[in-house]
């Protein structure tokens, strides 16, 4: 008999597969994926049971067609206006058999470019990817973006609509917009990540489900397009960042920075194996923004300590990935890079130099870098006034509860 938690973890590697199948051949986004929730309940009902079949996949697929077919049936017998439709797809037609042409073929990374689709916005690809590819609730995710579940719902309702209005429909994107659509399917699973690892509002640091499905999505993308530089970075990168989760917190679930992690607590399989991917990667192909990223990471984790860190190599790293990106984050981060080897006067020049730019007016970590090298630099009243407003600039509280803890302990060195 085969264990509900193994069934349970095949259908959620299984479940974006048959829906991709079924929307790459009949592009009906909504009653596919109704039609592949119930494959997955029979399948959870049944198997436990019974076994699982020799061609999982298969099967669901066989009933999701045929679920799909019932429902199309019931539509018709209500609605006359799709009559048309219903002929145009023959029923039959919906039935596919195990040994169909294609039907051994992965059609999640298909579905991920699909619900990374240009018509949407970037909120909207996220939450669809969670939901058609990722297997999230709708609840879930709400939960994880902290919005009521029936906004999470308007939201993905919305962007499938906005799909089917497109004139582009669920389909493949034409050949020559491929490279695009993977850039855009990349920054989704890497917001997702960042999401996960360090949540942007609420009481948690981590939300575990989502860093852990972006690195499993990713993975997808790598098995499909194994010679991608980029694909095989930002997999790298993930699992460098993700290797230092547990040491992130103490005891009491207080926020550690790098430089004061326990570094024994790294997953070092994790970081073993994020450095092969980008060391093999910058081999083969013209290092990019993410090879750039999960380089810098790889460096950090090669130090056994803090003061080990290879801090040229580093800034080197970001110097390269600043005029490769022009974006002002990467600027942000190069200024600690830049005032670990120069000093900190060197990099609050580098601060100075950002004050003007428009893109990170009131982010809460600009005055967190600049409060950081305010302490180096030794002028701690000034540090602590800036680590106070980031404080009132973060809407997450394990950030707010470090922030507002450095600051206090300035002003009491100085009282």
């Amino acid at each position: 008999m085969t264990t509900p938690r193994r069934v349970e973890d095949l259908l959620r590697e299984l479940a974006p597969q048959v829906l991709g199948a079924l929307v790459r051949r009949y592009g009906h986004f909504d009653a596919c994926e109704d039609a592949v929730q119930e494959a997955l309940l029979a399948a959870a009902l049944r198997w436990p049971a019974e076994a699982v079949p020799e061609e999982p996949r298969s099967w669901l697929i066989r009933v999701a067609s045929r679920r799909l077919v019932d429902q199309l049936r019931a539509d018709q017998a209500r609605r006359s206006r799709e009559e048309a439709e219903a002929r145009r797809v023959p029923p039959e037609a919906l039935l596919v058999p195990p040994d169909a042409p294609g039907a051994d073929q992965d059609d999640s990374l298909l579905l991920l470019f699909l619900c990374c689709h240009p018509a949407l916005t970037q909120a909207s690809q996220v939450a669809l990817t969670l939901r058609a590819v990722g297997g999230l609730t709708t609840a879930e995710i709400a939960a994880a973006f902290l919005v009521p579940e029936a906004t999470m719902g308007q939201r993905i309702s919305r962007a499938k609509k906005r799909i089917s209005d497109s004139g582009l429909g669920f389909a493949p994107p034409p050949p020559g917009e491929w490279a695009d659509r993977l850039s855009s399917v990349l920054q989704v699973l890497y917001l997702v990540f960042n999401e996960g690892y360090t949540s942007t509002s609420g009481a948690r640091l981590h939300r575990v489900e989502l860093s852990a499905e972006a690195i499993r999505l990713t993975r997808v993308v790598h098995r499909s397009l194994p010679e991608d530089g980029e694909v095989a970075g930002l997999l790298a990168l993930m699992l460098l960042t993700n290797a230092r989760r547990a040491a992130r917190t103490g005891p009491h679930g207080g926020l550690v920075p790098l430089a004061e992690q326990d570094r024994s607590l790294w997953d070092r399989a994790a970081v073993d194996e994020g450095r092969a991917l980008v060391t093999a990667a910058m081999t083969r192909t013209t290092p990019g923004p993410y090879q750039l990223q999960a380089a810098i990471a790889a460096v950090h984790a090669e130090a056994a300590r803090a003061e080990d860190t290879d801090w040229p190599q580093i800034l080197g790293l970001y110097l390269i990935l600043e005029r490769m990106t022009g974006n002002p984050m990467v600027t942000l981060n190069r200024a600690v890079a830049q005032a670990m080897v120069h000093g900190p006067r060197a990099g609050l020049d580098v601060l100075d130099g950002l004050a003007a730019d428009r893109r990170l007016a009131g982010h809460h970590r600009m005055d967190a870098v600049r409060a950081h090298l305010l302490e180096r630099s030794g002028d701690e009243a000034a540090a602590a006034r800036h680590y106070r407003a980031a404080a009132r600039g973060t809407t997450s509280l394990p950030e707010q509860r470090y922030l507002l803890g450095r600051a206090a302990r300035l002003e009491r060195a100085e009282s």
